[in-house]
């Protein structure tokens, strides 16, 4: 077995290179920024992440609106894709697009999440919204202060994102006691 260097993402699958580049794009949000699947699926071309833009605005469930975080690399995904994709993207319109140039299905996404589960052979808990909790988790190791994660997924409630992280209860008790006026 020979080793094959890649010089994109998941290059050698029959697949066109902007679609690989899209689909790397979309999960790149999911991780890299923490939205889910509709959130990065709602980005509108003016929008685009890219350049020097270090977040984007996000409208989130239930309507609420907050601010997400765009790293570097993140950012270059979308670049990538961009600079690809087939299609003349209209300023108004979805930034991500399925292959005939219309909305992207959030379904395509998952679909592109299976294979390449299948090919690196990680458990069907690795999913789209897996690396949302991902996102959550790794800032929480890195020292994240939990309420500060809950503003950045969008959470109403911070037993939801202690649910999300999968936090022991006495490190919630304990930003409890540091974030609370009346501890």
């Amino acid at each position: 077995a020979r080793a094959v260097a890649t010089t994109g993402p998941r290059e050698g699958e029959a697949r066109e290179q902007w679609v690989l580049a899209r689909d790397a794009a979309v999960l790149a949000l999911c991780y890299g920024a923490g939205l889910r699947i509709s959130e990065a699926l709602s980005i509108r071309r003016a929008e685009a992440p890219v350049g020097d833009a270090e977040a984007i605005t996000i409208v989130g469930k239930g309507k609420k609106t907050r601010s997400a975080p765009v790293i570097a690399p993140v950012r270059k995904a979308v670049q990538d894709y961009l600079d690809l994709c087939p299609y003349a993207l209209k300023p108004d319109g979805p930034l991500f697009v399925g292959a005939r140039g219309g909305p992207l299905s959030p379904r395509i996404v998952q679909l592109a999440m299976e294979r390449i589960r299948g090919a690196l052979g990680l458990p069907d808990s690795a999913t789209p919204h897996a690396l949302r909790h991902s996102f959550a988790t790794h800032l929480l190791a890195r020292g994240g202060d939990l309420r500060t994660i809950q503003d950045l997924l969008g959470h109403a409630s911070l037993s939801t994102t202690q649910v999300y992280t999968g936090v022991d209860s006495a490190r919630l008790l304990a930003a409890y006691r540091a974030a609370h006026p009346r501890s």
